[in-house]
């Protein structure tokens, strides 16, 4: 097992906002994924906070807001700005702001692209970040970051129908998990961050049928093929 990096006198981290976990979690990500062109251009961040696959929930953000939470993320020393480029080009510092080695890093940028995991998931989906050997190797560095101080992820209660509990993470915000009532079903309350990330996600899907009934109904029309249109309605 790797190191903590070194440590040092760290002040309570305040809970991010959706973006700027995301803008932190693109730059670890692409550190190891292409790292040829890390640290990354503002264009290169944001669009990779834009990025449409390996995202939950998918955004559209702007380079104005990147910059902005650039500038935020600076003032909390997780991300610092190189200075052998003409071109600003921005890198993370989370393995030693956080105090985390790069196998809980890899863990904490998975479930900060991705949303809640299962650990079977999260090896799959943090492969390139780091190559754990199994499971078990997993949900020893989940349960370091659960039993931390401050913890920086938390284990959700298994819901009906799953085989197994997700895991969340706990940078934008404490997570809310009352105790399963009887008859199995939980109602996870979760943060007001999360919930506009759930929102956000959920009106992009909405979004999306439509633009596919529409297609739809201009296919059927060329077709000459009628649609009765309230059977059509979810």
């Amino acid at each position: 097992m790797n190191s903590t990096p070194e440590s040092f006198s760290r002040p309570p981290l305040r809970s991010l906002t959706p973006l700027e976990a995301r803008v932190l979690g693109v730059l670890l990500e692409k550190e190891h994924t292409v790292p040829d062109t890390y640290p990354l251009s503002l264009n290169a961040l944001t669009s990779g906070c834009n990025q449409k696959t390996a995202r939950s929930p998918v955004m559209n953000v702007t380079e104005a807001e990147v910059l902005t939470t650039i500038d935020s993320l600076k003032r909390l020393s997780l991300v610092s700005e190189g200075s052998s480029s003409r071109v600003p080009r921005f890198e993370h510092n989370m393995l030693r702001v956080l105090g985390v080695p790069s196998q809980s890093a890899a863990l904490l940028t998975t479930l900060i692209l991705r949303g809640p995991q299962t650990a079977a998931e999260l090896r799959l989906n943090s492969a390139r970040l780091h190559g754990f050997a199994d499971i078990s190797s997993v949900e020893v560095f989940l349960d370091e970051l659960a039993t931390g101080e401050p913890a920086r992820v938390i284990k959700l209660p298994r819901t009906p129908g799953e085989r197994e509990s997700r895991w969340m993470h706990l940078l934008c915000g404490e997570v809310v998990v009352p105790e399963a009532p009887e008859g199995g079903a939980v109602d996870e309350s979760i943060s007001p961050s999360e919930f506009e990330a759930f929102k956000a996600e959920q009106k992009q899907l909405r979004e999306e049928l439509n633009r596919l009934r529409t297609m739809v109904e201009k296919m059927a029309a060329e077709l000459g093929m009628s649609i009765d249109k309230d059977a059509s309605q979810p």
